[in-house]
Order: C-alpha cells, then sequence, then structure tokens
C-alpha cells in the first residue's frame, strides 16, 4: 500500500468514526439518557433547553404536575434572576389583587406584615373591625404559617397571595406570640377590605396628630378631610405619624408632600441612562410647625417625604432610623394579564442624598420602651416616640 492509500483509507475510517458517533449520540438522546454522560458539551438555544425539560419531567417525574404552574415557577424565576427583590414577576391573579390593594380595596383578612432578613414574617398593623382582628391577631405576632404551609423561602408578596382569596373562603393562620411565648392557630373567614390608610385627631387644643399607614390611591382624599378637620378644630401643629409606613404609591405621596411643604424640590429620580426628573411643590402649603415620626418599618414613600422635610427643614423628624428603600419600581402589564415589577429608578433627597441601603436618621433618636419592637402596638402613655414629637411640636409653636 502506497502513503497516498494509507492515507485515504485513514480519513475514510475518521469520518466513520465520526459519523458513528453522531448517530450514537442522537440515539442517547432518543433513549433519553442524561446529558452529562454524552460523550461532549453542545450549545442549545432557551426554546430548545426549556422544551427538552419538559420532556424529561414528563417522561420521569413519578407524580402530576401542573404545568401551568412550572410556567409560571419559570417566569418567576427569570425575573428574580437579577436579584433585586423590588424588580419581580406577578400573575395574572396577583396582579389583579394587586391593584385592588393600591386602590386601597382588596379581599383578604385585614393584617399588614413586613418581612425581616431572614424572613421572619411580623404583624405591624391590623385594621380596625375585620378579620383578623376579630379573631384574635395581635400586632407582632410572627406568622409562621398559612393553610399549613410554612413561610421559609416565600417572598413578601407570595405570602400576602396566601392570605388573600375569595370572599366567604376560609383561610388558616399560624402565629407565634413571644409575649406568652406560645403558637396559637386561627381559622379566619376573608371578606372585601376597604383600607382607611388615615386615621387623625387633636392631641390638644392646638396640636393635631394624623397617622399616614400606607400611600394608596385613596390616602389623599382620606389625608385631606381628616387635614381639614383638624383645622376646623384649630390645629396649629401637626405631628405627622410615618412609622411602619411601608410606602406606595409616590404620586400620592407627592400630592400630600405639595399641601405640608414648601416651595422647590420634593425628591428628584434617576434612571440607568442617568435622566433625571423632579417633582416640585409649588409655594401654597400649609405652614404650621410639624413633627414627622418614623421608624425602621418607615420605607420607600414615607421615607420620601421624611428626607423632603428633613432636608427643607419643614419638620423635626422624631424616632429611629428609616428602613432604607431608595428604589423607585414600575408595573408593566403583559398581554396576558400577567405583570413585571421592575426597579426603574433611585430616588435622592433634595440635597442630593440616596438613602438606599442606610435609612434616614432622625434629628432626634428616640427608642421605644423597653419589651416594645417596631410593629408593636403600644399604648399611648408608653409611647416614648409620640411623648417626645409632642414636646419638640410645643417648643416649636
Amino acid at each position: 500500500m502506497n502513503k497516498r492509500d494509507f492515507w485515504k483509507g485513514f480519513v475514510a475510517a475518521i469520518a466513520v468514526m465520526v459519523a458513528c458517533i453522531l448517530i450514537w449520540r442522537t440515539a442517547l438522546v432518543q433513549q433519553w439518557i442524561p446529558w452529562q454522560y454524552l460523550p461532549f458539551d453542545v450549545g442549545m438555544t432557551k426554546s430548545a433547553k426549556i422544551g427538552l425539560i419538559e420532556d424529561f419531567l414528563d417522561k420521569y417525574y413519578v407524580d402530576e404536575f401542573d404545568k401551568e404552574i412550572i410556567d409560571e415557577g419559570m417566569y418567576a424565576g427569570m425575573v428574580a434572576g437579577v436579584g433585586d427583590r423590588y424588580t419581580y414577576y406577578m400573575t395574572a391573579d396577583y396582579l389583579n389583587q394587586f391593584l385592588r390593594s393600591n386602590n386601597g380595596h382588596f379581599e383578604g383578612i385585614g393584617v399588614k406584615v413586613y418581612q425581616t432578613e431572614d424572613g421572619e414574617v411580623t404583624v405591624y398593623s391590623l385594621m380596625d373591625d375585620y378579620p383578623a382582628q376579630r379573631a384574635g391577631i395581635l400586632e407582632g405576632d410572627v406568622i409562621t404559617k398559612i393553610d399549613g404551609v410554612n413561610l421559609s423561602g416565600l417572598t413578601l408578596n407570595e405570602i400576602a397571595d396566601k392570605m388573600r382569596g375569595p370572599i366567604g373562603s376560609t383561610v388558616e393562620i399560624d402565629v407565634f406570640r413571644s409575649s406568652a411565648g406560645k403558637q396559637y392557630s386561627f381559622t379566619i373567614e376573608r371578606e372585601d377590605i376597604i383600607e382607611k390608610s388615615v386615621e387623625g385627631r387633636m392631641l390638644d387644643d392646638e396640636k393635631g396628630y394624623i397617622r399616614i399607614s400606607s400611600f394608596k390611591e385613596n390616602t389623599y382624599d382620606q389625608f385631606m378631610e381628616t387635614l381639614k378637620d383638624l383645622q376646623a378644630q384649630g390645629m396649629k401643629g401637626l405631628v405627622l405619624d410615618l412609622r411602619n409606613n411601608l410606602g406606595g404609591l409616590v404620586r400620592i405621596v407627592y400630592r400630600i408632600g405639595d399641601e405640608l411643604l414648601p416651595q422647590g424640590v420634593m425628591v428628584y429620580t434617576e434612571d440607568k441612562a442617568g435622566k433625571r426628573e423632579e417633582l416640585i411643590c409649588d409655594d401654597k402649603y400649609i405652614d404650621i410647625p410639624m413633627v414627622v415620626l418614623v421608624n425602621g418599618n418607615s420605607a420607600s414613600s414615607s421615607e420620601i417625604f421624611a428626607g423632603a422635610a428633613k432636608d427643607k427643614g419643614a419638620a423635626t423628624l422624631v424616632g429611629t432610623q428609616t428602613f432604607g428603600k431608595g428604589l423607585v419600581q414600575r408595573l408593566f402589564t403583559l398581554p396576558d394579564g400577567s405583570g413585571l415589577n421592575i426597579t426603574i429608578q433611585k430616588y435622592y433627597t433634595p440635597n442630593g442624598i440616596s438613602i438606599h441601603g442606610t435609612g434616614i436618621a432622625p434629628d432626634d433618636v428616640v427608642e421605644l420602651p423597653e419589651g416594645y419592637v417596631d410593629g408593636d402596638q403600644i399604648p399611648e402613655e408608653k409611647d416614648t416616640q409620640l411623648k417626645e414629637g409632642i414636646r419638640i411640636l410645643q417648643d416649636k409653636m
């Protein structure tokens, strides 16, 4: 055999070998041999990979499963991959509930919760004369299970979703009450909840008190009604309580700020391209002495107001360091009725301070009495922060 014939034979043998490997590999895939046992890595498109995963689940998963739930989890995981807890996917059902909630109207049990960094879910507010309060849940209770499901690993939105549901349906809530050192279980019937986010009263003949628990679509109207009522009673100074207010709609806090803060920038935002947008208060406002109460659960929109009031010297902040959420989200609806809540901007106080991750330091730091934590219902006679706020307001007047 000459060299030319040798190399022709060698090349032919290699070609046959490669063909055999490809045929073998194809056969393995068709016989559902796991990818890790294939002879080499192969690139895949997203759609091909998703389809292959679905095929593996269909063929091998031991129990029945809901493909719609699989799909929803895939979308949620995709958005969660950006690593921002405030950017998330919403199913169509949850989006509808979210929109109703922002309107100050939803189906549920009338309880507000916050989630610590380690995932603990604590009740910080109960709506008066609604199911959770009537059932016996207390502020400060730690929710451990909902309908028997442990809450570990769930987001705050997923937890809220579990507590909401059709009017007349029931939900089982398990809580741990540290004051008693015991677990309690409550079966609660859901109702149509109309949220009252503003309450107010006169503290004496001249001092008014307004508490805003969140900034919903109906909050401005409730605020103006309360404000005018207190003015009619002779209010000359105001304690504005934003403790445990986790935020809400920026346009609503802006409208309230425009009533209480002097002319100028209230807050400005910047997007990923560096584009700046400003919300500016006009020169028509209620010029009275003011104290703002804040704590570690004062977040987002409530921090926008507190930061502007502090920077402008329009109020004295009393309480403890605020939460530190300096991000603005926008809701995008998708054609199938689901939605995306995406962080689109960072916001800055009038003095150009970004408070995200740090919060706002009060002018006068006042801790709660021993045995109480943020979110607890505190008797007025023991509310050290309110007492100090009233004292400072008296000095300002």
